[in-house]
């Protein structure tokens, strides 16, 4: 289902894939730690609220900053997968919201069960025509659920951390 505010259903359907597009190229760039795919979805500054997963307060920042804190924890671990589905897109003239229910599979070690963590929920995002046409200019991840054990996302910015820079 989606929505368009003003515009063509023809133009109403190209915003909407085009929308839905960058979510799905935010997995793709963590699952496959392709950071120049994932940055290249964002606006030069971004909102990341993920106070549903981590209880500390949203915060705006560049998207280079945003994608270099992320690369020490997704390179920890040994696998992700971000599945999203369900997208609803609002569109606002050069606005848009889009709402898209995801889990993520976090794997610290792929032999042992106890290292596997994963949330369900949905994310909310803004995004914004550019000239380079849509980017995602704020992210808010609302958990819904969560299974397994939490502490390997730490385990996996410290075994980051700890590798030797030529590894």
């Amino acid at each position: 289902m989606f929505w368009v505010v003003g515009g063509g259903l023809s133009a109403g359907w190209d915003d909407f894939s085009a929308i839905c597009e960058l979510k799905y190229r935010y997995a793709a760039g963590i699952d496959t730690r392709d950071w120049d795919l994932y940055r290249s979805i964002f606006t030069d500054r971004v909102t990341i609220d993920f106070s549903s997963y981590h209880g500390r307060a949203p915060s705006t920042m560049a998207a280079d900053e945003w994608v270099r804190g992320v690369q020490p924890l997704f390179s920890g671990l040994a696998a992700t997968q971000h599945s999203m589905t369900n997208p609803r897109v609002e569109v606002t003239g050069d606005r848009a919201r889009l709402v898209m229910y995801m889990q993520a599979e976090h794997v610290l070690d792929h032999d042992d069960p106890t290292a596997w963590y994963t949330l369900g929920g949905f994310y909310t995002d803004a995004a914004v025509r550019t000239g380079a046409g849509w980017r995602i200019s704020a992210v808010t991840l609302t958990v819904l659920w969560r299974r397994g054990r939490p502490e390997i996302m730490q385990q996996a910015v410290s075994a980051q951390q700890n590798r030797p820079a030529d590894a």
